[in-house]
């Protein structure tokens, strides 16, 4: 997949053990882009550039964010705020925020034995989809949503993060 897109991402490393993992940055900023061409792709969403922060935090930060925005007091792997469409229709550039956390990027991945990277990659493009207007609240905009992110992780080189694993049998 081409990266023709004109999003502008900055990545901001709140917390956790991010700085170690030095490639994270690189990657997220690399999904968000290709979320956008994706999306581009298949619809007119008539958004052509802009903006997006993202926060890499750890599960506190996330918790936090959780309680204060959606009255969920629970870490969760990636959230997304996205501006309000009032003001997107005014020329505001700055499509909006996703916070990422490192445990339960980290715990997810081995949980579904799925690398790291790819598994961040997934919710950079899931967060970048939730601020371009998709959603999963109804089993049909589940269905598009997942289409869409196994379309442009496919371009990234990235399996489909929604198949079934085989699961592992241990032997006594």
């Amino acid at each position: 997949m081409s990266d023709g897109s004109t999003i502008a991402v900055d990545v901001l490393v709140a917390a956790g053990p991010w700085p170690a993992h030095a490639e994270a940055a690189g990657l997220v900023s690399r999904a968000i882009r290709a979320a956008h061409a994706g999306a581009m792709e298949e619809y007119d969403l008539g958004i052509e550039q802009g903006e997006v922060a993202v926060m890499l935090t750890d599960d506190a930060g996330i918790r936090t964010l959780n309680l204060d925005w959606r009255s969920k007091d629970k870490a969760t792997n990636v959230l997304s705020f996205p501006t309000p469409q009032v003001a997107r229709e005014a020329g505001e550039p700055h499509l909006g925020d996703i916070a990422i956390a490192y445990e339960t990027v980290a715990r997810e991945a081995a949980a579904e034995e799925k690398s790291f990277d790819d598994h961040l990659t997934h919710l950079a493009v899931h967060g970048m989809l939730h601020l371009l207007g998709f959603d999963h609240e109804t089993p049909d905009e589940a269905e598009e949503m997942e289409a869409m992110e196994r379309r442009i992780l496919s371009g990234l080189g990235i399996a489909d993060p929604y198949a079934e694993t085989e699961p592992v049998h241990q032997t006594h």
